[in-house]
């Protein structure tokens, strides 16, 4: 008899209705697609970072052959 706790009040699974099971899975697989979209954010802003770096690194310096003379 597995039990789930919701707002501190304690639920035997088997005992609930077929829809608040429904509503559970509903819930859980909910709970796990936004821990997986958080994850795929995270490496997606990693990424973002690494190409922003490299296009600044494979842009030409503003000072790229300039010489300062002085007269």
């Amino acid at each position: 008899m597995p039990n789930i706790t919701i707002d501190n009040q304690d639920y035997d699974l088997d005992s609930l209705s077929d829809d608040a099971k429904g509503q559970l899975a509903s819930l859980q697989f909910t709970d796990a697609e936004l821990a997986r979209l958080t994850a795929q954010t995270a490496v997606l802003q990693t990424a973002r970072m690494a190409y922003a770096n490299a296009l600044k690194a494979a842009l030409p310096s503003p000072f790229a052959g300039d010489t300062l003379k002085f007269n």
